[in-house]
């Protein structure tokens, strides 16, 4: 489960509740396009903004509805009481693997992040994702943190975020990462944009937004033959991740959902508001152009 293509879905909302009839309906399509692993409650599923009643039916559902694809279900919150309670609900509903970024209001120390991670792998019975997300987090893993934490037990994968889009800074990168870490662990990396570059470079693992929405466009990335494929595969999406970096990933994709009749208009939840009808136009448009480019 942490190597291949990570799936990461929307967690949608009807009327500021969670849509459940939607929710299964994402799952079951991930699960039957034949992704390697289902990403329940990332950055994509909102996880920060739901509550715990919330998280633990989410991961209930995705469990029931993915089949025999293992769920990974992100456990972050600010506290780590609240870290233990969502890791106790995820286990207790199912899920193979758990999700951790260092969430924080106040900036963090990273005594005080390899404390979390040593408190949360102590309690579980599942393996854990490291999920480096600086952007979000406002937290960036050091080398040397990167290191220390990767051997607490249960620790199973990095999350890195992207990488270098020129294709030997990230083999170096990878290199490198993979002289620090356990060999047992693996090296996912998000971003997008780069995941066939990353891939190329030695990545394990994507973890990937576009294919908890469209998983038929973002497989042939992962299982390409060469790297000249995988590059055209990706090319192909270029579009759509044009619009990502000017919009957000999750804005984009909630578009791209409500389009293919996977959820509501407002499947966000509050404040997050969709986008513009100027903007959802231009992501119809740039949809419209890749799903009529033909495979490579």
């Amino acid at each position: 489960m942490f190597t291949g293509l990570s799936a990461f879905p929307l967690t949608p909302l009807d009327d500021d509740r969670l849509d459940e009839h939607a929710y299964a309906k994402l799952i079951t399509r991930l699960a039957g396009a034949g992704v390697d692993s289902i990403g329940a409650l990332g950055s994509t599923g909102s996880y920060a903004y739901l509550t715990r009643g919330e998280r633990a039916r989410a991961v209930a559902l995705a469990v029931q509805n993915a089949g025999d694809t293992p769920v990974i279900a992100g456990i972050g919150a600010l506290r780590t009481r609240h870290v233990f309670e969502h890791a106790d609900d995820a286990q207790q509903a199912g899920a193979a693997a758990v999700l951790l970024a260092p969430v924080s209001y106040q900036p963090l120390a990273d005594d005080e992040v390899y404390h979390l991670f040593e408190q949360v792998t102590a309690r579980l019975s599942v393996p854990l994702v490291v999920y480096d997300n600086p952007r979000t987090t406002g937290f960036t893993f050091t080398d040397d943190l990167y290191a220390a934490v990767a051997k607490l037990s249960g620790v199973a994968s990095i999350k890195v975020p992207p990488l270098p889009a020129d294709p030997a800074i990230a083999r170096d990168r990878v290199g490198a990462l993979r002289t620090l870490l356990p060999p047992e662990v693996s090296i996912g990396v998000s971003g997008d944009q780069v995941a066939a570059v990353s891939l190329r470079a030695g990545c394990d693992a994507w973890y990937s937004v576009i294919a908890g929405t469209l998983p038929d466009l973002a497989l042939p990335i992962v299982r390409a033959g060469t790297p000249a494929v995988a590059k055209a595969a990706s090319d192909r999406l270029r579009p759509l991740f044009e619009l990502f970096a000017a919009h957000g990933s999750l804005r984009v994709v909630a578009a791209i959902a409500e389009h293919l009749g996977l959820t509501g208009r407002d499947c966000l939840p509050s404040p997050l508001r969709p986008l513009d009808a100027a903007t959802h136009t231009a992501v119809l448009r740039a949809l419209a152009t890749v799903d009529a480019t033909p495979p490579a």
